[in-house]
């Protein structure tokens, strides 16, 4: 009980620590914002250690089968940290941030090309954009969509070669996937890879559809403004994480469809020797 209470007190922190990661390096935070941001985090940590303090599932997914949510959360922590530097740098530049801006030039002019993810977050900026907000943008851009994609290829590599989940030992599928009702009617394993397949095609489409939405939405609603660097964070941070985390989601949900179809096959083997 202690052990659990430990981990799911550390998970709440360092949820915190990653909401407010950006109103602790950027300069010039208000006070109505740092309230804000501080409120925030102090409810998702104690959201979060609610969730994993219960021996019951709740809305997590793949709660006990790790490295799952670790990966996503360290994804996410780690774009929130590099993107909160760079535009730091802005203002206070360092060596690291200098080289940080720098990488993500690099790569953001590397993929910046027509019908790129990044050209359409480029151009879901405002007409009158400064040039620096484009140039900040287009790095941060390049940076975010080189880890969500790290993150991706080490989860494949987890899953191909490492055999995620099943080194875990056995897999809860109640446990891990408290959101999935397996008597909503039809069969589990179809239901299974359906929905893996809607993930990743979604994961897929999600870069170009989230810039495509936004700046056809711009004339009927207030457009996001990423003059604000933690507007801009946030913003970049979704639209590199969402679709990465969507595909992992589908690649680990065909993966638990993979392992019933290799159990029930080898049930009906063992019938049929046993008839046999």
């Amino acid at each position: 009980m202690i052990g659990r209470m430990t981990g799911a007190a550390t998970r709440g922190l360092l949820v915190a620590l990653l909401i407010a990661t950006p109103a602790l390096l950027l300069p010039g935070s208000d006070a109505e914002a740092s309230q804000i941001t501080l409120l925030i985090a102090f409810v998702a940590a104690l959201l979060t250690f609610l969730e994993y303090n219960s021996r019951l599932p709740s809305i997590v997914e793949f709660r006990d089968a790790p490295p799952f949510n670790r990966l996503r959360f360290m994804s996410l922590i780690f774009t929130v940290l590099v993107l909160s530097l760079i535009a730091r740098g802005q203002t206070y530049p360092t060596m690291l941030t200098t080289g940080l801006t720098l990488l993500g030039t690099i790569l953001g002019n590397a993929v910046d090309f027509p019908y790129s993810p990044v050209r359409l977050v480029v151009l879901m900026l405002p007409a009158d954009a400064s040039a620096e907000t484009v140039n900040l943008v287009r790095t941060s851009a390049g940076l975010a969509y080189l880890v969500s994609l790290v993150a991706l290829i080490a989860f494949l590599l987890l899953v191909r070669v490492m055999g995620w989940p099943a080194r875990q030992g056995a897999f809860n599928v109640w446990v891990n996937l408290p959101l999935f009702d397996p008597t909503a009617g039809g069969d589990v394993l179809h239901r299974l890879q359906r929905d893996a397949r809607i993930n990743i095609a979604l994961g897929f489409l999600l870069p170009f559809l989230i810039p495509a939405v936004v700046k056809a939405t711009a004339d009927l609603v207030v457009p996001i403004s990423v003059s604000n660097s933690q507007t801009m964070i946030w913003t970049i941070s979704a639209w590199a994480f969402l679709p990465a985390s969507m595909i992992m989601r589908g690649v680990a949900m065909g993966r638990v469809a993979e392992m019933i179809q290799d159990k029930r096959r080898r049930a009906y083997a063992d019938a049929h020797l046993q008839a046999a």
